[in-house]
């Protein structure tokens, strides 16, 4: 799928987020989970910054997606969050998260999707749990993306499916590749699906 992507603002306060339009998709993970990446791979382009170091996307970053170039108004709207993982996570998502996090989540209207990314060749995570539980509370649909799926064999990434599904207690839980694009297109997919019914 062919789309445009533009880059909006990062909001370090959530008196910065832009003003509530189109669906927005929120994308969540440990840092050095392969978000960016996934991002990026998504887009077409390298609208994620990807660093070497860890943790440090510090504000949320907003992209307009839109399916022609000359159209103005956003079909959708990518919103990159901060990474954690460095700090326990506590009941409120987390210490270390800046505070603008938990508002976003909670309360922001048009939020569609939280896409959760977990690394498919490691067990689930605490922080990962909290985090699902979190939004699971909030009544937040979601969807979890097993990461860097391509170091699997065919039988690894079965184990560690069931491993995740059963640790993290999700059903909707799909693997993806950002090198091999394996799992990109169910991925747009159900992001459309989820746009459309917001």
């Amino acid at each position: 799928m062919r789309v445009y992507p533009k880059f909006i603002l990062s909001a370090t306060d959530a008196a910065h987020f832009p003003a509530p339009s189109a669906p927005e998709i929120a994308f969540l993970g440990r840092s050095n989970v392969g978000k960016s990446s996934l991002i990026n791979a998504l887009l077409g382009s390298k609208q994620a910054h990807v660093s070497s170091t860890p943790g440090r996307t510090r504000a949320i970053n907003f992209f307009s997606i839109t399916d022609k170039p000359e159209r103005q108004q956003a079909q959708m709207i990518f919103a990159d969050l901060p990474g954690y993982g460095y700090a326990k996570i506590s009941k409120s998502i987390s210490a270390e998260w800046p505070k603008f996090i938990n508002p976003y989540l909670a309360e922001r209207p048009t939020l569609a999707l939280c896409i959760c990314l977990v690394d498919s060749t490691i067990p689930p995570q605490p922080s990962d749990i909290q985090l699902i539980e979190y939004l699971q509370s909030r009544e937040r649909s979601l969807l979890v993306i097993g990461t860097k799926a391509d170091r699997l064999s065919g039988n690894e990434r079965v184990k560690a499916m069931n491993l995740l599904r059963k640790g993290l207690n999700v059903d909707g839980l799909l693997f993806c590749s950002a090198k091999t694009g394996a799992g990109m297109s169910e991925l747009w997919q159900t992001i459309q699906s989820a746009a459309s019914e917001k």
